[in-house]
């Protein structure tokens, strides 16, 4: 059976991932930014959450952390501003939830220890606040260097791969991207499809590897310092 994987929206526009393996009965939370949605979550499926997984140390990606009796798996390299890590992890680790099992990858820029989960068997990766559906994360501990040399990492993923993001920026994202490229009809076809998810109240992610090489300004971008460019331009669009 696939890996079944559940969005819950937490705060104002964070996405956490409920992540359940059935052969295992495992559970594990991903970015709990808030923890009492997840459980609630986890409770209607009568799901018990088994481990908790950090992409990053901001506040909205482990503020709820604490709330859940389950071990802590979390960047190394943050460990002491997330507080409780159970299972320090860096590039190259690999995570299970039973025997499915994800590589992390070290995806600095956003944070300097930012990481992300990438389940290649499965076809899906957690990316965090790196790469965004249209967009990327803005570079807080980070260089334009850095940023670029993850979207060149993600680019190289299958296009299939399915990206499971931890904000719904998708529509400020898409009105930068077609200020960026206006003759680009893929972005023109995907503006006015999150126009009209967001119309309906319905999220615009996950998206896909092969959709932000189509769409995705910072995917698209041909050095680190055109990316950098952009990524100013974004900040104050």
């Amino acid at each position: 059976m696939p890996l079944e994987i559940v969005q819950v929206p937490v705060l104002s526009d964070n996405y956490a991932w409920l992540l359940h393996d059935d052969v295992s009965g495992t559970t594990v939370v991903v970015d709990p930014g808030e923890a009492t949605p997840l459980l609630d979550a986890a409770a209607a499926r009568g799901w018990t959450v088994d481990a908790v997984w950090n992409t990053h140390w901001h506040p909205d990606h482990v503020g709820g952390n604490e709330a859940f009796a389950a071990p802590i798996t979390a960047p190394a390299e943050e460990a002491a501003k997330i507080g409780r890590v159970d299972h320090p992890i860096a590039e190259g680790d690999t995570v299970r939830i039973g025997d499915r099992a994800a590589q992390v990858m070290r995806v600095p820029g956003h944070t300097q220890g930012h990481v992300a989960f990438h389940f290649a068997d499965d076809g899906v990766i957690f990316t965090g606040d790196t790469l965004f559906a249209m967009g990327c994360g803005r570079l807080f501990e980070g260089t334009p260097a850095d940023m670029f040399a993850n979207m060149q990492r993600y680019a190289e993923l299958p296009d299939a791969t399915v990206v499971y993001c931890g904000h719904e920026y998708t529509q400020s994202n898409a009105r930068f991207a077609a200020s960026v490229e206006p003759d680009n009809a893929d972005i023109a076809a995907r503006v006015r499809e999150v126009d009209a998810l967001r119309a309906a109240g319905e999220p615009t992610v996950p998206t896909t590897i092969g959709r932000e090489r189509a769409t995705n300004p910072f995917m698209r971008s041909t050095s680190a310092e055109q990316l950098g460019e952009r990524r100013v331009a974004k900040d104050n669009f």
